[in-house]
């Protein structure tokens, strides 16, 4: 049988779930595929691809990812304080916002809306979780 490898072009059906049992993300979802994807070229997390390694076709099994092999920690200067005039006009608590910087797109969301300022996070949502992944490998190739 073919065993997943660093390099291997690999589909797998996953569902994301958080330690409170919240599901993230999962292909299993009715409309949805099995996600296709080469590993070692940085299209997956860390914690993610790695688990994926040595798996057979067929194989089923739960992984944890820690924080820093998932979306990082939460890191506290990136909660940051940007004018009214550099969002959009009646921007409210909760609510993503896209912006662009020297990285490409990315989207953040606004925690606090004050008179002349909006306390943004730029985190990652999942920044600072443990993840937590039902993996099961359809094919490899």
């Amino acid at each position: 049988m073919k065993k997943v490898l660093n390099d291997s072009t690999v589909t797998v059906h996953y569902t994301g779930k958080l330690e409170d049992g919240t599901i993230s993300d999962t292909s299993l979802a009715e409309g949805r595929e099995p996600l296709t994807t080469t590993l070692g070229q940085g299209q997956l997390i860390k914690g993610f691809e790695s688990g994926l390694v040595d798996m057979l076709e067929g194989d089923k099994k739960t992984i944890e990812i820690e924080s820093v092999d998932a979306y990082g920690d939460h890191v506290e200067d990136m909660i940051i304080e940007v004018g009214q005039d550099k969002v959009p006009e009646g921007v409210e608590v909760g609510q993503v916002l896209q912006t662009v910087g020297p990285m490409g797109p990315s989207f953040v969301k606004a925690m606090e809306v004050k008179d002349d300022v909006v306390v943004i996070d730029a985190n990652h949502p999942l920044a600072g979780k443990k993840l937590i992944f039902d993996l099961e490998v359809v094919s490899i190739s």
